[in-house]
C-alpha cells in the first residue's frame, strides 16, 4: 500500500504543479524508500524489491467505476516494473508502469484523500490499516465514526483470534498513534464493543511532496513533527451527553439489528424492574388504561346552554 500511496502522491502533485503526467513513473529505490520512512539497507531495498513482485502479481477483480452494470474490470497494480542501469551497469533507478484503473481514479478529485505525513512513522502493520480506514471513513465528516469490533476483525482480514485482535485494537487506542483522530472505547447497553473516533488537529504535513529522479533534496524527511501530547488516561470518551453518529454505509445489519435487540431488552428489564416493585410494596401491578374515555374538549356548547 506504501508504494502505491506514493504512486498516487506524485501523480497528483504532478498534475497540481501543471506538469504532464502519464501512467510511466520513474524514481530511484532511495527516494521511494525515504518517501515512505523505511530505512536504505540492503535488506530494505530487497523488500522493496519483493514489494514491487506482489504488486505485479496481485490480480484485482472490481465492478467500482464501471460504466455499464454488471461489468468488472481486472488488473494488476502494477502492469510491469524494472530496474534501470546506466552505461557502467550500476543502478540508475526503477521504472514502474500503474494500470490505467488505477491511474485515471487518482486523477478523480473526489476519489483521492490527502494523509498526514507521520502516517509513515507508524510502524505495525495494523496501525497502518486502521488510520487508511479511518481516513476513508471520517475524511470529510467532522462528526466522526464507529465499528464494531467485530466489524473491523472480518473487514481487516486479519489470520489473528479475535480475542487477539481486540487487544491490539485496545492497545492502539491507549497509545493514541493516528495523526490527526483521537480514538475511542465505548461500550452500548447490550455489552457491544464499539471503537469510535473524532478528527482532531493535524500534527503534520499533507503527503504531497514531488519526487522526481535525481532530486533526491526535495524529498520530504518524513520525520513526525512534536506537536504530539501524550494523551490522558482512559479509554472511554469525556463527552458522553450527545449521540454519536452510526456506521450505516459500511456496517448497516450489525448496527440495526443490535440496536434492535439493546432496546427490546431494555423494555423488557424496565417491565419486570415495575413489576417486582409494585409486589414489593402490595399494591397491584399496573397495567395500561383500557377504553379511557378522552375528556371532552369545550368545542361545542354543552346541552343547557353550558360553555
Amino acid at each position: 500500500a506504501d508504494i502505491l500511496i506514493w504512486a498516487a502522491s506524485q501523480i497528483v502533485e504532478a498534475r497540481d504543479a501543471g506538469l504532464r503526467t502519464s501512467r510511466l513513473m520513474a524514481a530511484t529505490p532511495y527516494e521511494i524508500l525515504l518517501f515512505v520512512g523505511r530505512g536504505t539497507s540492503l535488506r530494505d531495498y530487497q523488500r522493496l524489491k519483493a514489494a514491487l513482485d506482489r504488486l505485479q502479481s496481485t490480480t484485482v477483480s472490481t465492478s467500482i467505476r464501471q460504466p455499464a452494470e454488471g461489468r468488472r474490470h481486472r488488473f494488476s497494480w502494477i502492469n510491469e516494473w524494472q530496474e534501470r542501469t546506466d552505461r557502467d551497469g550500476k543502478p540508475a533507478g526503477i521504472e514502474l508502469i500503474v494500470p490505467d484503473w488505477f491511474y485515471r481514479a487518482v486523477l478523480d478529485d473526489a476519489l483521492v484523500l490527502t494523509i498526514d505525513r507521520a502516517y509513515f512513522d507508524l510502524t505495525g502493520g495494523l496501525d497502518r490499516w486502521l488510520y487508511r480506514l479511518v481516513r476513508k471513513h471520517g475524511g470529510r465528516q467532522h462528526g466522526g465514526w464507529r465499528f464494531d469490533f467485530r466489524h473491523l476483525h472480518q473487514k481487516s482480514g486479519s489470520l489473528s483470534p479475535f480475542k487477539r485482535f481486540a487487544f491490539e485494537l485496545r492497545d492502539i487506542i491507549r497509545r493514541q498513534p493516528l495523526p490527526g483522530y483521537t480514538l475511542f472505547l465505548e461500550t452500548e447497553i447490550g455489552g457491544r464493543v464499539l471503537l469510535a473516533f473524532e478528527p482532531s488537529s493535524a500534527c503534520g504535513q499533507s503527503v504531497d511532496g514531488l519526487v522526481l529522479s535525481g532530486t533526491r533534496t526535495i524529498v520530504p524527511s518524513g520525520t513526525r513533527g512534536s506537536c504530539y501530547q501524550e494523551p490522558k488516561p482512559g479509554l472511554t470518551h469525556g463527552n458522553k451527553t450527545r449521540n454519536r453518529a452510526l456506521n450505516l454505509e459500511s456496517n448497516q445489519e450489525s448496527n440495526f439489528e443490535e440496536r434492535a435487540r439493546d432496546v427490546q431488552k431494555l423494555i423488557r428489564a424496565t417491565a419486570r424492574g415495575l413489576s417486582t416493585a409494585a409486589r414489593k410494596s402490595g399494591g397491584p401491578v399496573p397495567e395500561p388504561a383500557r377504553n379511557s374515555s378522552a375528556p371532552e374538549l369545550p368545542l361545542r356548547p354543552r346541552s343547557g346552554g353550558a360553555r
